[in-house]
């Protein structure tokens, strides 16, 4: 599990007046989960999750006056920390439990890993950039999350291996469902995966019964796109 929360949230020297930035992270936390409330994340569980996670050590130092803000921010390689909001509202649609076995596509830069870390026995992820993975993994090992296994690869092809998954999780906007995903699905498991075109995607949440897959939305939502061969193009490769 992450680290308890005595952790101190740096002051950038740019700042003089004292602001929720300038606080401690406990303070600037709570005003978040106060904000995510106010939108509709009523799972208690899933708010206690954001206490303990602190979201300012999952992004660059520069950036630790906004970390608590409810917005995505950069993480290098044209990719993105997901808005708190987003985080919250996925993990609790998930509706997890502690003896699931999650797989998350996009690691990322971890935060939304360690999130699902404080529900699952094990978390797999697969972030398809090495040096995002590296440290995201870093991240997570410093500070105590041992139920985290990680690979480098193509997430769209997800993790065979370790299949069937009781919940998935995508955090990059996919042009179609990976049928692959939906095969590692385990019966009576539950998919999250933003799809669409490349500026906006439906939040589609896929349920796998025994009479078939059922499918439902949550809601608009824009993510960075879904790289890999069963995704969108990458657009460095010619």
């Amino acid at each position: 599990m992450a680290a308890g929360s005595n952790y101190h949230l740096s002051r950038i020297a740019s700042y003089h007046t004292v602001t929720m930035y300038t606080l401690k992270p406990e303070i600037a936390g709570e005003r978040l989960i106060k904000k995510l409330r106010e939108k509709g994340i009523t799972d208690e569980k899933v708010l206690d999750a954001f206490r303990k996670v602190p979201r300012h050590l999952f992004v660059d130092k520069m950036l630790y006056a906004q970390a608590y803000d409810d917005n995505a921010l950069p993480i290098g390689g044209g990719q993105t920390i997901s808005q708190p909001y987003v985080v919250a509202l996925m993990t609790q649609i998930l509706q997890l439990g502690r003896d699931q076995k999650i797989l998350e596509i996009g690691t990322g830069s971890g935060f939304q890993t360690a999130v699902l870390s404080q529900f699952s026995r094990r978390v797999y992820t697969i972030e398809r950039n090495r040096d995002l993975g590296t440290l995201a993994l870093k991240r997570l090992r410093d500070l105590g999350y041992q139920n985290v296994v990680f690979k480098v690869g193509d997430g769209t092809r997800g993790w065979v291996q370790h299949a069937p998954f009781d919940r998935i999780i995508v955090t990059a906007g996919a042009p179609a469902i990976p049928q692959e995903l939906v095969d590692q699905l385990a019966l009576g498991g539950r998919m999250i995966i933003p799809a669409g075109d490349r500026n906006i995607q439906d939040l589609e949440v896929y349920d796998k019964r025994e009479t078939g897959i059922e499918k439902t939305k949550a809601g608009s939502v824009v993510f960075v796109p879904l790289i890999g061969e069963k995704g969108w193009a990458d657009p460095g490769r010619k």
